[in-house]
């Protein structure tokens, strides 16, 4: 007698929960221990940051400084960055259109080195600068482009085809781009959580497509309709043969993590389809020959969190009546706010910001129908506590930003009852912005400072936040919920780290924070929300033994 397929789907899907809980709460810091990590780093072989596919044919995407000589491009990149949300007319889409939306939001903005050390600085962010990102785009009907499938190489701002395809007949041009993880870069130097930095990284990703989709006038959404299992065949990265590995098969693998497809007017993505490739081109270059460690779970949470099925029905409605802060006053240009983001190391303690930039930026960090909000398909789920250290006219201490109202009742029936809950009067009543305990400046400093690791940096920033999440109704049923609630974390950060760009300050993501004594600082006792990312804001002080040369020269910008 066969099993009923309902009960063994089930079964499944409890024990794919179970992985995923037990996994979130195993790699959580205490103040009595880290998450498991390696004991000893050997920097001379860490893992390959680029990743090249042998044996193929290669597409040279158009010099980015010589893209600038086109006048609508350089137009656009020239335009404010507080305008991106304003619609333009849409820029062609071309080899050259194409290379410049790669070049803003994942390639190379600069090389740093001091003494013989060298390495690259990208558009996308990425915990300790490790990048475990790769973008795979699928080109339909590009003029001076067979349809197929490319691998994005950053280092040499090329495509590789990895297969051809051929779509419809009728098929009007088209664009995908697929991202994976490469989750050992991040494992090599983090250990047991690096499936959560590699999530996070995509949400690093996806918001940086957003915003450089905006620069040309174009749009970005998720496709949700596709298995995690799909986007592996369709990008190719389920073909163990052309990820050779010399010792651990994990070292190689790539995991397919989101499809996004993009459109170049005000419609949705079209996104057309294809019959299977008959053969794919490439070998995948070594990512690391010589592993000293190995991290199992890291596959079990990646094999449970995958999305199995049509997931549709996290679409979700955003708001549209959100009027922000204007920042017309502000010309930098989007170029330079986006090709000029760096994660800031050390922070001037002395530096206050301005309250308007600092409304301005909470703003910026509501959900709204628009980009690059839109690019995302799954409900809204994180609020944000702020240690606020040094803002103009605001009080230091404890705040609660809601910018998911619907959790607000379950939220303040959670948190600590002697909290004071406190309106904050200056700034607009739709940023629902609650003042909840003051703290002498050095008590604030020193808990900041505490929570977060013992870093400095989460106390000499102007202000530091973290990224509570609705947890335990979004993993109700759907363990895939686990990467996406970490992708919304990841995008809020770079929201943030443009935002700080565009005031002249800096941003900074923090993976490492104690989880439970954030939890217990706030109150919250159960699994109901758990804090996920973190981050900070401030002045940044410069190393100026680093040299600093960019990829990039704009006159104007």
């Amino acid at each position: 007698m066969n099993p009923d397929p309902s009960i063994t789907n089930t079964v499944i899907n409890n024990h794919s929960l179970a992985t995923v809980r037990a996994y979130h709460q195993r790699t959580k810091h205490q103040f009595t221990a880290y998450a498991q990590g390696p004991e000893t780093l050997d920097w001379d072989a860490q893992p390959a940051p680029f990743r090249h596919f042998e044996n193929t044919a290669n597409i040279q995407l158009p010099n980015f400084n010589e893209s600038l000589k086109e006048p609508a491009l350089l137009a656009a990149l020239e335009r404010p960055f507080g305008e991106l949300g304003e619609a333009i007319q849409p820029l062609p889409y071309t080899l050259s259109t194409l290379g410049a939306l790669l070049q803003l939001a994942l390639g190379i903005t600069a090389w740093k080195s001091y003494g013989p050390d060298r390495w690259a600085v990208r558009a996308n962010p990425s915990s300790g600068n490790l990048h475990p990102i790769e973008a795979y785009v699928i080109v339909g009907g590009l003029q001076g482009v067979v349809d197929g499938v490319y691998h994005y190489c950053p280092d040499s701002h090329a495509l590789e085809c990895r297969a051809e395809l051929r779509f419809e007949a009728d098929s009007s041009p088209s664009l995908q781009i697929g991202l994976s993880t490469v989750m050992w870069r991040e494992a090599w130097k983090y250990g047991e959580r690096a499936f959560r930095y590699c999530q996070l990284d995509t949400g690093h990703a996806i918001g940086s497509l957003s915003y450089a989709a905006q620069v040309l006038g174009w749009s970005l959404t998720e496709k949700t309709d596709i298995t995690t299992d799909a986007l592996a065949h369709l990008l190719g990265v389920d073909r163990s043969a052309d990820f050779p590995a010399s010792r651990q098969v994990e070292t190689e693998r790539e995991e397919a993590v989101v499809l996004l497809g993009v459109s170049f007017n005000s419609q949705q993505p079209h996104m057309v389809k294809s019959a299977p490739p008959e053969q794919w081109h490439g070998i995948a270059s070594t990512i690391d020959a010589h592993p000293f460690y190995r991290w199992p779970i890291i596959d079990e949470v990646a094999l449970a969190s995958r999305y199995k099925a049509n997931n549709s029905n996290l679409s979700t409605k955003l708001p549209t009546n959100i009027i922000n802060a204007s920042t017309k006053n502000n010309l930098i240009s989007a170029a330079s706010v986006i090709l000029g983001r760096r994660s800031a190391q050390r922070f001037n303690a002395n530096h206050v910001m301005p309250a308007q930039d600092f409304i301005a930026m909470l703003e910026a960090l509501l959900p709204k129908d628009t980009a690059p909000w839109n690019a995302l398909t799954s409900a809204p789920s994180i609020n944000l506590f702020l240690f606020v250290h040094r803002v103009e006219s605001f009080k230091a201490g404890l705040y609660l930003l809601t910018r998911t109202p619907r959790l607000s009742p379950q939220l303040d029936g959670l948190l600590k009852q002697n909290f004071e809950y406190e309106p904050v009067t200056n700034v607009p009543a739709h940023l629902n912005l609650q003042f909840l305990t003051p703290s002498p400046v050095s008590d604030l400093n020193r808990i900041a400072r505490s929570l977060h690791c013992h870093q400095d940096i989460a106390s000499n920033a102007c202000f530091a936040l973290g990224m509570l999440t609705e947890y335990n109704a979004v993993l109700v049923d759907n363990p895939s919920g686990y990467r996406s609630i970490h992708r919304e974390a990841g995008f809020i950060g770079q929201v943030l780290y443009l935002q700080a760009e565009m005031f002249g300050l800096r941003g900074t993501g923090i993976g490492c924070f104690f989880d439970d004594p954030i939890h217990e600082l706030l109150g919250l006792t159960d699994e109901t929300f758990q804090t996920i990312y973190h981050f900070t804001v401030g002045l940044p002080l410069d190393d100026t033994r680093i040299e600093n040369v960019p990829t990039f020269s704009l006159t104007n910008t």
